[in-house]
């Protein structure tokens, strides 16, 4: 297991997550970014290489949002284009065995009803929730959110249905 310096809360958070949980992992160091061959240009990192008992091993990339705790109708999941294409990278470098996701943590401004969230924590006193999306789950429902930004999201309904807690992968 890695403990790399983390600079946000939202990794601290999930890195605090899989060692409650005695989830293998390998934390990746975000000052260092690989360079691939077919493109000359830096590959953005993902956050953690997260080790499955009875699936493929994930490729993590967290994405923090801030949540009311109150309602679940429309979670913020939006990434950028930048990073759906790192992670597509990611997946041929690694190869068979491994798959890229996306985990989505929710910290919320109050502790959330057990019915919102599946797997809600508490680190450094803030709630967080946990909800992951595989990358070609992700692929499959994703629009483009803002040009300008260029930024997609999944629609409220398919994230529902496609996201599911982390454990389940695992």
């Amino acid at each position: 297991m890695g403990v790399a310096q983390r600079r946000f809360h939202y990794d601290q958070a999930f890195e605090h997550y899989l060692r409650a949980k005695a989830i293998p992992y390998v934390a990746v160091d975000e000052a260092k970014r690989a360079l691939n061959k077919a493109h000359p240009h830096s590959l953005k990192s993902f956050d953690f290489v997260v080790y499955s008992e009875s699936g493929p091993n994930l490729l993590i990339d967290v994405k923090g949002r801030k949540h009311t705790g109150r309602s679940s109708k429309a979670l913020d999941n939006w990434v950028t284009e930048g990073d759906v294409e790192c992670m597509q990278r990611w997946e041929e470098i690694f190869g068979e065995g491994f798959q890229g996701a996306f985990a989505f943590l929710y910290w919320c401004a109050v502790q959330p009803p057990d019915a919102l969230f599946t797997e809600i924590f508490e680190h450094h006193d803030r709630w967080y929730a946990v909800l992951a999306v595989t990358l070609s789950d992700y692929m499959a429902h994703m629009k483009q959110r803002s040009p300008r930004w260029q930024t997609v999201n999944i629609p409220a309904d398919a994230f529902n249905r496609v996201s599911r807690p982390l454990m389940d992968w695992l």
